[in-house]
């Protein structure tokens, strides 16, 4: 009857996973299915009119052409005139259906003078890209436009900070859920009866599920730099769910759905699942029989592996089931991030697939074996999980090196650009990690030789009894009883939570947890930043790079010095002033050039951002952008390539506050008399 039973239970635990991998596979496409290959983060590759240049007639649209494809909003494209009016019709369009374009048409009759193109939106790897750049029609002319006030790249800071925040939570709670499920699958059945255990996979789904919702609402105001006002905006939510970030988003929400179900299977299955009876001792009278114990020590093998099939066929159907969900879950991170775009796109998404879910597995099995130590957890789980992590880590650190190679794409990137330094930061506190991990490995070595700590069998004797007093007083009695029944629980207790071994086990991998946070958040800080390969490669643009060319200031020539006086209509102390440019030798090529900046009363003064570049109207050739090295309080340097003869307009643009700016501009004759 048993027997019978356990059968039925499997087989409803088999249709109810059967139904869970339908849910898992259309996910699963759904979210990969757009996965193409393209060069993470998008970059502004050329622009119509170029970027600095001087056009005789004013252009009838302005169009934008990027790296790889984008998504664009209402106000993803805005040209502004000097005085910051809107010049454009509002209505940015691909051009014939290219992703990787942008066009936005101009009123009519626009006037003469500096135009300011500020442009935002979503790259193919869900990240936010803008910028802004500037065109003149018939000559420049100083404008007071705050480009990136107007339409930055950077979000509003209480929405990047609650958009992290919930990004965080999200991986923890999924290495929470992942990892504790696998841990009581795979490690300790026994767990799914624990409530400690119980929690954690609780814990992990609430959390996964909450910070899911998070980050779908806030990712419209995060994406156009809006305020937390603007989260509750359905318009945007709804636009959110058209890109590739919000279709992962929703396929989310719905295995999490499936994951309710999971869940409620493994604790139901596993948790609820009767023991096998432990096989009778014989009496203290019976005689041994070798020949019948040999056949009732097989008999038993038999009755007990009997009795264990419908635990072993529930572990396995649940582990099926719980391995297609853990990939699908992944899918919504890896199918929508760095690894769905750029080179080796489809050996790149098994592998970081891989590496999320080996991070899962470690950090989230590291939650449940704090809780398992005090809780009666076997040194033979323990031993498992310890040899279970050792490939876990092999296979971190493996899918991590292709990853960082393939982030990176030189050792020079490790230095030079943001992720380059944050994995850095992760790679030290990963290591950390490990010389943790070393040390609660001995602590699992020293509790697999110490063993499980002996029973205690509750109502035996306690020290010396006193049949006397008891013979005499039943109330004596029954009080020595009381208190023998307190230390044989005491020590039970301290036989489970007591042990120094178990203790220095338990410490051990709290520290290690706690690392794993770290991890955490900088992995998400990477996930948010472009790859070293696409900084390097945008450096290496032309006009991107400022290092003086060697002997620029030694080729023989002229010096020549220009003032331009700027006012930024702000209250700062540096609003007014002056900035002069010097420039050697004024001629074709390589030239020096230093920047001095300093406020109405003459003394040298630093300002948020500032902007050098040359532009050659007559030639239709600029504008040039000179990178510019910091030497000090109001002065910087540069070098400044200017291929051709003739009357350049040099521009200077001071932005002293968030909203306030101004470009100034003079001209300088080079070659020509």
């Amino acid at each position: 009857m048993a027997t019978r039973r356990g059968r039925h239970v499997v087989t409803v635990a088999r249709r109810r996973a059967g139904a869970l991998l339908a849910v898992l596979v259309a996910a699963l496409g759904l979210v990969l299915g757009g996965a193409t290959a393209a060069s993470a983060h998008a970059t502004l590759e050329r622009t119509d009119p170029a970027q600095g240049s001087v056009v005789a007639t004013a252009p009838a649209a302005v169009t934008l052409t990027f790296s790889e494809g984008v998504s664009l909003a209402a106000d993803s494209v805005r040209v502004l005139d000097p005085q910051g009016n809107a010049v454009d019709d509002g209505r940015p369009e691909h051009v014939d259906g290219k992703a990787a374009t942008a066009r936005v048409t101009l009123r009519q009759g626009i006037a003469n003078g500096t135009y300011t193109v500020a442009w935002r939106a979503v790259s193919e790897d869900s990240h936010p890209v803008g910028g802004a750049f500037t065109f003149s029609v018939g000559a420049p002319s100083d404008t007071s436009v705050n480009a990136a006030a107007v339409q930055g790249a950077k979000a509003d800071g209480a929405v990047a900070f609650a958009y992290g925040t919930a990004r965080t939570v999200a991986y923890g709670a999924f290495a929470l859920l992942v990892g504790a499920a696998a841990f009581v699958v795979v490690v300790w059945p026994g767990g799914a009866a624990v409530r400690g255990v119980q929690r954690l996979l609780m814990t992990g789904w609430i959390a996964l599920l909450v910070s899911t919702v998070a980050v779908l609402m806030l990712r419209g105001p995060y994406e156009r730099g809006t305020g937390l006002g603007q989260a509750l905006d359905l318009s945007l939510v709804r636009a959110t769910l058209d890109e590739r970030i919000g279709t992962a988003l929703a396929a989310r929400l719905l295995l999490l759905a499936a994951a309710g179900v999971f869940l409620s299977l493994l604790v139901g299955q596993l948790g609820l699942q009767p023991k096998p009876a432990a096989p009778p001792k014989p009496g203290p009278d019976e005689e041994p029989d070798a020949e019948l114990d040999e056949e009732e020590a097989e008999l038993r093998r038999l009755e007990r592996a009997v009795a264990e099939r419908p635990e072993r066929d529930t572990r396995l159907g649940l582990g099926l089931a719980g391995l297609a969900l853990a990939l699908a879950l992944s899918a919504t991170w890896v199918g929508a991030d760095h690894s769905s775009v750029g080179i080796q796109v489809g050996l790149a998404l098994p592998l970081a697939a891989l590496h999320l879910l080996a991070m899962a597995g470690w950090l989230g099995g590291l939650a449940v074996l704090v809780v398992g130590l005090r809780h009666g957890l076997p040194v033979a789980a323990v031993d498992r999980f310890s040899r279970l992590a050792f490939w876990l880590v092999g296979a971190l650190v493996l899918t991590g090196v292709y990853q960082s190679w393939r982030g990176l794409g030189s050792w020079g990137a490790l230095v030079d650009t943001e992720y380059g330094r944050l994995l850095l930061i992760k790679t030290g506190a990963v290591v950390a990690m490990l010389g943790v991990a070393w040390i609660s490995r001995a602590w699992t070595a020293r509790l697999r030789t110490a063993g499980e700590p002996a029973a205690v069998v509750a109502g035996a004797p306690d020290g010396p009894a006193e049949p006397a007093a008891e013979e005499a007083d039943p109330e004596r009695a029954a009080q020595l009883a009381r208190q023998r029944a307190v230390r044989v629980r005491a020590r039970e207790r301290r036989a489970v939570e007591g042990s120094p071994v178990r203790a220095g086990l338990r410490r051990s991998v709290a520290v290690e947890s706690a690392v794993a946070v770290v991890v955490l958040v900088v992995t998400t800080m990477l996930t948010n930043s472009p790859p070293g390969r696409v900084a390097q490669a945008v450096a290496a643009q032309p006009g991107a790079t400022g290092a003086p060319a060697a002997g620029a200031s030694a080729v023989p020539g002229k010096t020549q010095e220009l003032t331009l006086k700027y006012d930024t209509g702000g209250r700062t102390p540096n609003a007014k002033g002056t900035a002069v440019v010097t420039v050697n030798p004024v001629g074709t090529g390589p030239n020096a050039v230093t920047l001095k900046l300093a406020d109405s009363s003459g003394r040298p003064t630093d300002v948020p951002e500032l902007q050098l570049a040359f532009t050659l109207p007559d030639r239709d050739l600029g504008p040039l952008p000179v990178t510019l090295q910091a030497q000090g309080t109001g002065s910087w340097s540069g070098t400044a390539q200017l291929p051709l003869a003739g009357v350049w307009v040099v521009s200077v643009t001071v932005r002293s506050s968030d909203i306030d700016q101004v470009t100034a501009t003079q001209q300088l004759k080079v070659g020509i008399q």
